[in-house]
């Protein structure tokens, strides 16, 4: 092996890793939490989970937002137990 052919082996490998270290510096700077900021600035969500409470290991109760109005719902084993919204007829 002569020496240009050596050079030239020691030149790609430092090209090689340096295109990972860049693609490591982009992936952590522009990575999916950015994406997912940028996704979430456009659009104007009108459904929200407010905040939710584990009751249980089945039941779970949670506020959510709709169109400015909060609602209470207790979910149990995969399925909506009670909407209490205060409201008759809901």
């Amino acid at each position: 092996m002569d020496l240009a052919a050596l050079v030239r082996a020691i030149f790609a490998l430092a090209l090689t890793l340096g295109l990972i270290g860049l693609a490591a510096v982009a992936l952590r700077k522009y990575g999916p939490d950015a994406i997912s900021r940028i996704s979430a600035q456009k659009k104007d969500r009108r459904l929200k989970i407010v905040e939710t409470l584990t009751l249980d290991p089945a039941r779970r109760v949670m506020i959510v937002s709709c169109d400015g109005r909060e609602r209470l719902i207790i979910l149990g084993e995969g399925r909506l137990l009670a909407d209490l919204t205060g409201e008759p007829g809901a």
